[in-house]
């Protein structure tokens, strides 16, 4: 498998009436019938614009083009994804093992009204860590509507006592309802909305007179900061979805027959994607650790009378 740029030559797909053809890089129609073929096995979806194909079948990018949201997609080997995934598992363990002292350190900032982009920054990582949100962006914000941590305004959060809840309409169009108990959390929102406008950023910090609000970028450099790891924001929906599957096949309890496992793990990763707000194949393919469905299958679950995290840990760090 070799790293391709999708901003280098490739071949492209040409609209023909109802179908499409296909040219290589100096625009030649490709008539080759094996090229054509492989072309064909990946399924490029019919509405995607400016279409790239690698020119090489062993690229780690198949495919690439833009979808009717605006958004550049891809198509990944998958050999590539393999790669990937295993990865942003391993990742995950190293974020439960910093997570008491990255809490320990975001307890900290969000008391240091001193330092009002520290605050900010916390308040973010807090949000992730209960919440479960995603970062989210203000050009997907804009061209659909939809929005994450970083694009929610001050109407969308209300702090009543230690409780905070937000309202909004997340990726997907996905309606979020979320409510984290959290005193030091509910007040530094509340320093954050209080007196301004409820279609301001809500998540933004004091500048001289000014309000900056948080991007994603500083988010993630924060995470890694505190927690000395390669972590980002979205290795925390992998943890809680990998935590919330564990945690309810415990609950099941270890199961002989291969149907009865299938049911046990079907309802496991319907509460993820619940939790999450995704559909139930992108919870079990992008947010449960495959070996927590290995570990099960082989008789072995979550310890419930350990510390949650560690009891993670064990499970997976032991199969």
């Amino acid at each position: 498998m070799r790293r391709v740029d999708v901003d280098s030559p490739g071949f492209s797909r040409r609209r023909a009436g109802r179908g499409f053809w296909y040219a290589d890089e100096s625009g030649k129609r490709i008539d080759d019938p094996g090229i054509r073929q492989r072309i064909a096995e990946l399924a490029i979806p019919p509405a995607w614009d400016d279409v790239w194909i690698s020119p090489i079948a062993n690229g780690h990018i198949l495919a690439a083009g833009i979808d009717d949201a605006g958004r550049r997609q891809y198509i990944y080997h998958p050999d590539w994804i393999r790669q990937h995934s295993a990865a942003k598992f391993e990742r995950m363990l190293d974020l439960a093992a910093a997570l008491p002292r990255i809490r320990a350190r975001v307890t900290r900032d969000l008391k240091k009204n001193e330092s009002p982009r520290e605050q900010c920054l916390a308040a973010a990582v807090r949000l992730i860590d209960l919440g479960s949100l995603r970062v989210g962006d203000r050009r997907h914000t804009t061209m659909t509507g939809n929005r994450g941590l970083t694009t929610l305004l001050c109407r969308h959060v209300d702090c009543a006592g230690e409780v905070v809840t937000l309202d909004f309409i997340g990726k997907s169009g996905q309606p979020w309802h979320v409510q984290i108990r959290d005193e030091l959390l509910a007040a530094t929102l509340r320093g954050m909305s209080d007196g301004r406008s409820e279609r301001a950023v809500l998540l933004a910090y004091r500048d001289g007179r000014r309000w900056r609000p948080l991007r994603g970028a500083e988010i993630n450099e924060y995470i890694q900061q505190i927690s000395d790891t390669e972590c980002t924001s979205k290795d925390f929906r992998t943890l809680e979805g990998s935590m919330i599957a564990a945690t309810e096949l415990a609950r099941i309890g270890p199961m002989s027959k291969k149907r009865d496992q299938d049911e046990a793990i079907g309802k496991a990763v319907s509460h993820v994607a619940n939790r999450l707000g995704n559909t139930a194949s992108v919870a079990r393919q992008n947010y449960i650790s495959p070996r927590i469905i290995e570990r099960y299958r082989a008789g072995a679950v979550l310890d419930l009378a350990r510390p949650p995290i560690r009891a993670l840990r064990e499970l997976l760090e032991d199969s």
